[in-house]
């Protein structure tokens, strides 16, 4: 706790220095993922090297024990060769190596603990820095967004597009214009429809009057099919 105590008024102090000085939020985003980012490779290698303590010292005890393994069978041999003497001094060198067995394993305990403690630290503070680079991100994001749109919506209430686009509808009328006159004189040019109308009305007229003449005793004129037949005759 006293790591992360120590992490949180570091943090708290810069972020507070720089609200100070109105400074912009993403840089406060930025500096605490620095700051965590640091504390998390601190603590790596605090549990690194506890890891590393608690690896020694159980070497060292098992060192130490069988030390005290040797003594206790060189007390035996004196004792079978009656040197008591000789295995009270093995006893003292085994109690010795079992005083520091002891000892050992009270550090192991207390670097086993510290590991612990630092693994809980370390998995506490990889989840805040996590959350804080997710957060990070979503702010991003967002801040994105909010440019784009900023720059959207000046271009469209900006007063120039306005005016562009109240000169496109003036050339736009120009063209309706021009395309109204275009239609008017392809009024006056007979369609395809109207020229077999035309003609059929031409044909029309043609066999009434012929028809008139008849009727007048008024020689008619007599088509090419008629005085091919009157030739032949004569």
């Amino acid at each position: 706790m006293g790591l992360f105590s120590r992490f949180g008024d570091i943090v708290n102090s810069n972020i507070n220095a720089m609200l100070d000085k109105a400074e912009d939020p993403e840089k406060i985003a930025r500096l605490m993922i620095q700051e965590m980012e640091d504390t998390l490779i601190e603590v790596r290698t605090g549990a690194a090297r506890a890891m590393a303590d608690k690896k020694e010292m159980e070497r060292e005890i098992v060192h130490f024990e069988k030390i005290a393994g040797d003594w206790e069978a060189k007390a035996e041999l004196a004792l079978d060769k009656e040197r008591e003497d000789l295995a009270r001094g093995a006893l003292q060198a085994k109690q010795k190596a079992e005083s520091e067995i002891e000892a050992r394993k009270a550090g192991l305990a207390a670097a086993e603990e510290a590991f612990e403690k630092r693994s809980a630290d370390l998995e506490m503070l990889q989840a805040k820095l996590d959350e804080a680079k997710a957060k990070h991100r979503a702010l991003m994001m967002r801040r994105q967004a909010a440019e784009d749109r900023i720059r959207t919506r000046s271009r469209t209430y900006d007063s120039r597009v306005d005016d562009a686009l109240a000169r496109y509808s003036a050339v736009e009328r120009k063209v309706d214009e021009m395309e109204a006159y275009a239609d008017t004189i392809k009024g006056s040019e007979p369609t395809l429809e109207q020229e077999f109308a035309n003609l059929a009305q031409s044909e029309a007229i043609e066999k009434e009057l012929e028809a008139l003449k008849r009727r007048k005793g008024v020689a008619t004129t007599s088509t090419p099919t008629t005085t091919s037949t009157a030739t032949s005759e004569e």
